[in-house]
């Protein structure tokens, strides 16, 4: 990659950023000034928050272009350009685990439910199970792309499962594990586990080559939602062990 795309990846990045953010930072600054009134304080906080956000985000999306969506397509292509496809569905567990352990937003859900509940439902438990669902999803998706698996033999009896339990388990936890879904599928994950399943999926070819590389957020944001229910479960049979 030469100097002058690199400068030009930087450039996009910059700008998506600033696209993103300086409408975000004008709509609060607005609000400060006709309904917040906010203290000077947390005002200026924000603001360097906000700045503090972008030059984040800009060091990581640059890092992702150059760096993380290259790397895991030649890592998929060449496992699946070698003949060892395989090796991609233990790989897919570990590097789903931990992505998601590394997700800073799960990171966040689980401090938020453990502040929530005073302390009843841990913020390593919330962690540990959105790990845990989102590393066996993720193996998954890789052996669907290994074994070209049509993704709505996945997906439907999935999603149809996940609003199943919605009805039948605590209403409370129904929208905690609605939201853990979301939280999943952060740039970790999409970044990175997405790009090596294209690679190897791009590698094996054949017609549903390309279809094959689609779907893995889809099925990362199912994991988290039936793995809640399941923990659910476990502080269900919890209570009643103790009363």
């Amino acid at each position: 990659m030469s100097d002058v795309d690199l400068l030009k990846d930087l450039y996009y990045v910059v700008s998506e950023i600033l696209l993103a953010l300086v409408p975000l930072t004008v709509v609060f600054i607005v609000f400060q000034l006709a309904i917040l009134k906010l203290p000077r304080r947390y005002f200026l906080d924000t603001l360097k928050g906000l700045a503090l956000a972008a030059v984040g985000l800009v060091f990581f999306l640059y890092g992702v272009i150059i760096g993380f969506l290259p790397a895991g397509w030649e890592i998929g292509s060449l496992l699946a350009g070698k003949g060892l496809a395989w090796v991609l569905i233990p790989a897919g567990f570990a590097l789903g685990l931990v992505a998601t352990i590394a997700e800073p937003a799960v990171r966040v859900l689980g401090s938020q439910v453990e502040e929530q509940s005073g302390g009843y439902v841990r913020e390593k438990m919330i962690l540990a199970c959105i790990s845990l669902g989102v590393a066996s999803v993720v193996s998954l998706a890789m052996a669907r792309v290994v074994f070209g698996i049509p993704l709505h033999l996945l997906l439907i009896p999935g999603y149809a499962l996940a609003f199943l339990l919605m009805f039948v388990f605590k209403p409370a936890f129904a929208p905690l594990a609605f939201d853990a879904g979301g939280v999943a599928t952060g740039p970790m994950t999409v970044t990175f586990i997405v790009a090596i399943a294209a690679g190897a999926a791009d590698s094996l070819g054949g017609e549903a080559g390309v279809e094959n590389s689609f779907g893995l957020v889809a099925l990362v944001a199912l994991a988290p939602i039936i793995a809640i229910m399941i923990l659910d479960l476990v502080y269900r049979r919890k209570r009643g062990s103790h009363e």
